[in-house]
């Protein structure tokens, strides 16, 4: 199981991904408000703004202070890691 750091020490399991997608649009913004209803929203932003949503496979929407790209790189840095063990 690999970790991704989201920033500020909050991390997920990169298993467990399906999207980090961008919170902008009105569909996304949809599923982070059913997300909320459902009980199924994990805010790890530590009350900045959100830049990033990921989507988990168990629906589960975590929320992060962190760029899309940011966590990109931070996930391909974790496989880099990976493949030099």
């Amino acid at each position: 199981m690999k970790l991704i750091n989201i920033g500020f020490g909050n991390l997920v399991s990169s298993d467990k991904l399906i999207a980090v997608v961008a919170p902008d649009s009105a569909p996304v913004k949809r599923i982070v408000q059913d997300a909320k209803a459902n009980g199924l929203l994990i805010d790890a932003t530590c009350g900045r703004k959100c830049k990033a949503v990921i989507i988990a496979e168990n629906n589960q929407i975590v929320l992060s202070a962190i760029s899309c790209e940011a966590i990109q790189n931070r996930a391909n840095e974790s496989e880099e890691h990976k493949d030099e063990q």
